[in-house]
């Protein structure tokens, strides 16, 4: 199991942020990014989920106040990363669970402004960080980061694991396959687990 980071690392950029009132009022608390400042590589998720208050210390970002901190998706790219040998800046597009209002347990899609006004904290956070490598987990957290740098991005299956540069935001986007998802996909993009790992290592710096 990957170590649970350290809340110390967490990046408040603006506390009690109510740019979204939308997300403020569903929140648990504001999923910030953590881990070290001057990591090489950034990830990205989409999100927080909303978390499991009864979970021991993977309760989610939601919970937690921290991104990628959850049991499921967390623990996995967490471990991906650790296994590698690199210590990522964790954070998500969106720091604020966006609650689905026809069922409060889960999640619906950011909004086109929500997205917005958390580019903001996420472009300080990689102008802060200055990583080589920003890597999106999933198809919303690839092109809230391909935004930032004034790009999009065509068919999102088709740039999994294919870097692309982004000169504006000082780094290479890796967009990868969200943890959540990764075993549905994996086999139709033809790679295995090592291959796919042996894929995302090669491109790291």
């Amino acid at each position: 199991m990957p170590s649970f980071p350290d809340p110390e690392t967490r990046n408040v950029l603006l506390p009690g942020c109510a740019r979204c009132p939308g997300l403020a009022d569903c929140r648990e608390r504001i999923a910030w990014g953590n881990g070290p400042a001057d990591a090489d590589v950034v990830v990205v998720g989409e999100a927080p989920a909303p978390g499991d208050p009864d979970a021991d210390r993977w309760r989610g970002g939601n919970q937690t106040g921290m991104a990628y901190t959850s049991r499921h998706s967390g623990r996995r790219i967490r471990n991906l990363f650790a296994d590698l040998g690199y210590d990522p800046y964790y954070t998500n597009a969106v720091k604020c669970f966006p609650q689905d209002p026809e069922d409060p347990t889960t999640n619906r899609e950011p909004t086109p402004a929500e997205r917005r006004r958390c580019g903001a904290h996420l472009r300080t956070e990689i102008e802060t960080v200055d990583p080589d490598v920003v890597v999106a987990t999933g198809k919303h957290a690839t092109e809230s980061v391909a935004r930032l740098a004034g790009r999009s991005v065509d068919g999102f299956l088709d740039s999994v694991v294919s870097p692309l540069a982004c000169p504006e935001l000082g780094a290479t986007l890796l967009p990868i396959l969200h943890p959540s998802y990764q075993e549905v996909w994996l086999a139709r993009l033809g790679y295995d687990r090592e291959e796919y790992r042996a894929a995302i290592e090669a491109q790291l710096p």
